[in-house]
């Protein structure tokens, strides 16, 4: 495989919202760079970068994954990312690695939820992008109205650097207002392009066009805006140098057409990403700190100068290669049978096999990897998402990326038994390859919890844990996570535990009050005995049971937070006194106090936003009604309206088939965990009346 240096490499991210067609786009610049022979599909299973079984089923992307082209000389590294709500994290780390990113939109839908949520992405890491209107083929593409949609979202600065040649159906070309030529295309899916003049019917709008466009490009610099005012226009030079800087600087967003499917403009995209995109050196030094030191800062060039980092932003599980890692090199040359250290994971050595290049799921060996570039290394042993490795001579930790907890969880029982610990062995390596996917096993009930952003992300991490691992499993309806806490405050609150009948006995005898804590403030414990009512070595004994206590709480079975409990008084004695007395004496303290202190049961409150068609609004506000959802706002969202929402997560386990069923499938919505509120006492009832049905059951 050719090694390319720092200055010809260009890394790009394609984000946006699902369908929009970024695989397909990934699929066109493939096959017409000539990466690839065949033109990969989504529909018929063969898009390079869709190649997890669970992806050819679904025909969407569920996961990150890389390819490469050569144009003009230059590697380009394409980062395809999934874009819908549940796996749409992915895309926000890879964004952290790009030069350059091509939010795709497509031309009839237009700005979507994960369209913006993507775009912010790029603003947090200060990521150029390109915004590619794709499916111009399509029935009611119109360009204006996209274009539109766009810029009210987004803003003045995203501006049109190419016009449609045609519409809907008979899209077959853009005009490139940069070099103001008009390529048109092969309607055969070959990509063939064909270099003409501007047709007589556009010559007038295009010449509009530029002007706008030239005119945002000197605004974005004071010298050449100065150029701009003397002559009235830029020259090519000022141009090109110009809109090269604006979009670098994130000053201009230029917006360009492509039909992906049809193979239709996929050339002009790969122009514009090497020659007014950025190479990894240029966008200045990568920002880390000294590891253990997050407040500390540390600047290295991406450079091949430089001593040997990089960052690790995908973990792929492979059960026959075994642990994938993508690593794009952040300074210095990567070479193969290198040791490493991973300095957030206590600077253990990571020694590097062969160095590899992705084309989807296919690998080729490499002979090095320079600062800037994208590759593949198999079988680190402690190595995850987010990770740094590095020259142990120069250690430095670049920022790991943050994700959104998970809103949702499953309890999760083998169909065979006798498979639990294949079950938590395979789901511990499905958590090494997405990072939001959590995996933990519950105290009180000791079931195997899966966590996720919503149903489907876990139905699809059970689907793989059998494809990949061959283990199936059974999900059972998630348990929703309530707490308890108490709203009055209980003084001189008396745990007694004696046995003294016969052999060693046991005697521990605590007094405590206990009062409620504002929202957020935990539990507190606070020793106030003055004296030797209690020994010192077993006060701690009366805070761990009731720190027990308070885990498996008294109303419904769950955890108890935000009060505090004050230590006054006891009593011990000389032989009998332990630890384990007073453990129990504090836990029966607090479950006499709970009964005192007017507890209650605290909901999670989820923050929902729901994108539908404006004929459905009134089928969807009256559902949100029935489900105790409070309104929050709307908005237009081009021809949808968004609706948010606060709504308790208990009413909304089922909400995906039920918007399905009022939108035909046109609407679409994201959720994540906003606050605990008390919940309605008939709700409380209802968890109380379970809880206890529950116990007996248990004791039968």
């Amino acid at each position: 495989m050719k090694v390319y240096p720092t200055t010809e490499i260009r890394n790009v991210v394609l984000i946006g919202h699902g369908d929009s067609g970024k695989t397909s786009l990934t699929s066109a610049m493939l096959h017409t760079s000539g990466a690839v022979k065949r033109l990969g599909k989504v529909d018929d299973g063969t898009s390079i970068t869709d190649f997890d079984e669970e992806e050819i089923e679904r025909k969407i992307s569920l996961q990150t994954a890389v390819a490469h082209v050569e144009w003009n000389g230059t590697k380009v590294n394409l980062i395809d990312t999934p874009g819908y709500a549940s796996f749409v994290a992915d895309a926000k780390v890879a964004v952290s690695v790009a030069d350059l990113g091509l939010l795709v939109v497509e031309a009839v839908s237009g700005v979507q939820v994960i369209t913006e949520r993507t775009f912010d992405y790029a603003a947090q890491f200060d990521t150029p992008l390109a915004i590619v209107l794709n499916k111009m083929d399509r029935e009611n593409a119109v360009f204006d109205t996209a274009v539109k949609d766009i810029q009210e979202r987004f803003g003045r600065s995203c501006v049109p650097l190419q016009l449609p040649i045609g519409s809907e159906a008979d899209f077959e070309g853009i005009v490139d207002l940069l070099r103001m030529k008009a390529y048109t295309f092969a309607r055969d899916e070959s990509g063939k392009m064909t270099t003409g003049d501007v047709p007589a019917d556009l010559k007038e709008r295009a010449a509009e066009a530029r002007a706008a466009l030239m005119e945002m490009v000197a605004e974005a610099d004071d010298t050449l805006m100065e150029a701009f005012f003397e002559a009235g226009e830029l020259n090519e030079e000022q141009f090109t140098a110009g809109l090269r800087t604006a979009i670098r600087s994130r000053n201009l967003f230029p917006i360009v057409c492509t039909s992906a499917t049809h193979v239709v403009a996929a050339q002009p995209l790969m122009d514009l990403i090497v020659n007014l995109g950025s190479a990894p050196g240029e966008r200045g030094p990568k920002i880390g700190h000294k590891p253990g030191e997050p407040e500390s800062k540390i600047e290295r060039a991406v450079s091949d100068d430089e001593k040997v980092s990089a960052f690790v932003f995908k973990t792929i599980a492979d059960p026959f290669a075994g642990k994938l890692s993508l690593i794009q090199v952040q300074s210095g040359v990567l070479k193969p049978d290198s040791n490493v250290i991973n300095v957030r994971r206590d600077n253990v050595t990571e020694r590097l096999g062969q160095l590899q290049v992705g084309q989807g799921k296919q690998v080729s060996p490499i002979g090095e990897l320079h600062a800037g570039d994208i590759g593949v290394v198999a079988k680190l042993k402690e190595t995850l998402t987010s990770d740094t490795l590095c020259d142990p001579s120069s250690p430095i930790e670049y920022p790991a990326v943050t994700f959104r907890e998970p809103a949702i969880s499953y309890a999760v029982e083998p169909k065979s038994k006798g498979d639990e610990e294949k079950i938590s062995t395979a789901l511990t390596r499905l958590t090494e390859e997405d990072p939001v996917l959590r995996v933990r096993r519950d105290p009180k009930s000791a079931e195997l919890l899966v966590s996720g952003t919503g149903q489907v992300h876990v139905e699809v991490a059970i689907a793989r844990m059998k494809r990949k691992f061959g283990v199936d499993a059974i999900l059972h309806p998630p348990k929703v996570p309530y707490l308890e806490t108490i709203k009055k405050r209980v003084e001189n609150v008396e745990g007694k535990h004696k046995k003294q009948s016969g052999g060693r006995g046991q005697f521990g005898v605590c007094v405590v009050n206990v009062e409620p804590l504002t929202s957020g403030s935990g539990f507190e414990f606070l020793d106030k005995i003055f004296g030797g009512a209690i020994p010192q070595n077993y006060r701690p004994a009366v805070e761990k049971g009731i720190r027990e206590t308070a885990e498996r709480g008294v109303l419904s079975g769950n955890p108890v937070i935000d009060f505090r409990v004050t230590l006054i008084d006891g009593k011990y004695h000389n032989v009998d006194s332990s630890e384990m007395a007073f453990k129990i004496a504090g836990s029966l303290a607090f479950q006499e106090a709970m009964t005192k202190a007017a507890p209650t049961i605290l909901e999670p409150i989820m923050h929902v936003e729901i994108t539908a068609p404006e004929d459905n609004m009134g089928d969807i506000m009256g559902d949100l009604s029935s489900r105790r959802g409070k309104p929050q706002g709307m908005e237009a969202l081009g021809g949808n309206q968004i609706i948010k929402a606060e709504v308790p997560m208990a009413e909304m386990l089922d909400y995906a088939s039920t918007l399905k069923s009022l939108t035909s499938d046109r609407g679409s919505f994201t959720m994540e965990f906003n606050h605990y509120e008390e919940a309605p006492q008939n709700v409380r009832q209802k968890i109380i009346a379970d809880y206890q049905a529950q116990k007996v059951q248990q004791a039968g």
